[in-house]
């Protein structure tokens, strides 16, 4: 259902079974797949494509141009996948020319009430936003990350897989995989067992990502070292292997 006082520019598409919601404006070039809800006083802006089944709820703000001053309205972009639900007064930021143009966001995410993805950020899937996290632009969270409450996430790091960003932390370095942080500036508490044994991990390749947490944090081992001592768990247990990839390719260096 299209409420009467909704507003649907006409080069908007969208798909079978959309519900707009009151004063809710959807803008040109924005395309929404199918089964979708926006609720009442949303905007949507394009150039956007929005998959199906998402859920957007009131005063969230969906594909607006982004808050970085080098951008001079050039025709960005925003892509979001399936199933995600966006709460009350989120916001979401199509990409810049500095990067490669285009936010992406992946499928079945939650984004709580204010929380911010900035310009050109690539969000995973099965990602928690808790209340009022927010990342900054180009930043890159991986699959089943939770970010907590108030936490925030500096331009350029990159949260792995499967880690847990504690409430109120401040994210200036790259968080590995598996890897849960706390602080401000954000440091590393310990692994997120509790999240692996949820999502099915056996108790052998949690145990190697201790291992793995050990010699990167405990062992007063440089990055090569600890790399190298792991050296057998990565060959065998894909998760260890998943953090090994993920310290090798840093720019920013791992958060300490």
């Amino acid at each position: 259902m299209i409420h009467s006082t909704a507003i649907i520019e006409p080069g908007a598409k969208l798909g079978n079974n959309v519900s707009v919601g009151p004063y809710s404006y959807i803008g040109n070039d924005v395309v929404i797949g199918d089964n979708c809800i926006i609720e009442s006083h949303v905007v949507v802006k394009g150039p956007s494509t929005i998959g199906s089944g998402n859920h957007i709820f009131q005063f969230a703000s969906v594909g607006e141009a982004c808050q970085d001053k080098k951008y001079n309205n050039e025709p960005t972009t925003l892509i979001m996948g399936d199933n995600n639900v966006i709460r009350e007064c989120a916001t979401i930021h199509r990409g810049t020319i500095q990067d490669q143009g285009v936010t992406k966001i992946g499928s079945n995410n939650l984004f709580m009430a204010y929380t911010h993805v900035a310009h050109d950020a690539v969000i995973g899937d099965n990602v928690i936003f808790a209340n009022n996290a927010s990342v900054a632009g180009h930043v890159h969270v991986g699959d089943w990350v939770i970010l907590g409450g108030n936490s925030g996430v500096h331009q350029f790091c990159k949260i792995g897989a499967h880690a847990f960003i504690g409430m109120y932390s401040g994210v200036n370095k790259d968080v590995p995989p598996f890897v849960t942080t706390i602080g401000m500036p954000a440091g590393p508490a310990a692994i997120n067992k509790e999240g692996m044994k949820r999502r099915g991990f056996e108790s052998d390749e949690i145990m190697a990502v201790r291992r793995a947490y050990k010699a990167f944090y405990r062992k007063s081992l440089g990055a090569e070292e600890a790399i190298e001592s792991l050296t057998e768990d990565a060959e065998k247990y894909p998760a260890v292997k998943l953090m090994v990839d993920f310290v090798k390719s840093s720019e920013r260096g791992i958060v300490r």
